[in-house]
């Protein structure tokens, strides 16, 4: 099949996708994926370096691709990046809502690893002290990117998206927002079944408007955080690490992509949904 027949035939061919936090993990495995879809590309991320590295792989494989460095806990930064989306593409069809702080500080490795000891080996039962030893700041930081950013851009998606009749949202959640796997981080937990709540909520509020908002609950992921975490612990916080996980291992960025890119096209019928790629975590 020649270039031309294969993105006639790409099930995201001509639709613009925005995606959030698009730097070298996920964020940008999932651009990529849509790009291979036949999607133009709106990439978003406040690290101008790591949007470049996404950008560059983009263009070699003659992506049409805009890159905008945006803190999307800033409303208006988040309009001012749909209103260049508009002027470049026209419209934004698809939106991605991946950027996110993640629990990777060394207090909270510290956490990390004092709760998986406590859930993978016997010992007396007792209080972590974990939410009474939090500090202002542990419990604030979490709120502008993963929640507030991820209304924003949900706000300003929907009033492109509501006169056309026609959209799909994707936010990624984890797994941290359905259950207690995170507990060493209880703001990052917070943030996450927020984001699955507005899921929920948007959802119902748009769909008589054709308009499909999901969510993805994202078990662990191999991505440079993980990764430098892993590099750093011993054997046996690697084995407890993959002791919580039935399949024993983590997911590979390609696996949560590949999902992403179904819940943007047409070939479904799911509003609302929360589905959580976790190898078996939360079953």
């Amino acid at each position: 099949m020649n270039e031309e027949k294969r993105l006639r035939a790409a099930r995201l061919a001509g639709k613009v996708a925005l995606v959030t936090g698009a730097g070298p993990g996920l964020g940008g495995v999932i651009a990529e994926a849509m790009a291979d879809e036949g999607a133009h590309l709106v990439l978003c991320n406040i690290d101008q370096g790591a949007l470049q590295h996404t950008q560059s792989r983009l263009e070699a494989q003659g992506v049409q691709c805009l890159a905008l460095r945006c803190d999307v806990s800033d409303s208006a930064a988040v309009d001012a990046m749909f209103t260049q989306a508009v002027q470049r593409f026209g419209t934004v069809d698809i939106l991605v809502n991946n950027a996110a702080r993640v629990p990777n500080a060394p207090a909270e490795e510290t956490r990390r690893n004092l709760h998986q000891q406590y859930v993978t080996t016997p010992m007396p039962r007792q209080s972590l002290g974990i939410v009474s030893s939090l500090s202002d700041d542990d419990w604030l930081k979490w709120w502008g990117v993963n929640m507030h950013g991820v209304f924003f851009c949900t706000r300003a998606a929907l009033r492109l998206m509501e006169p056309r009749r026609s959209g799909k949202i994707i936010n990624n959640a984890s797994i941290a927002g359905l259950g207690a796997g995170s507990t060493h981080s209880p703001g990052y937990s917070a943030t996450k079944a927020g984001v699955i709540s507005l899921t929920k909520t948007s959802a119902l509020d748009v769909a008589g408007a054709n308009i499909y908002v999901n969510a993805i609950a994202c078990g662990g992921i191999l991505t440079p955080p993980l990764e430098d975490y892993l590099a750093r612990a011993s054997e046996e916080q690697r084995n407890r690490v993959n002791q919580l996980i039935p399949l024993g291992r983590v997911g590979r960025p390609e696996e949560y992509a590949s999902l992403a890119v179904y819940l943007a096209s047409d070939e479904h019928y799911l509003v609302g949904q929360v589905i959580s790629p976790n190898g078996g975590m939360i079953i």
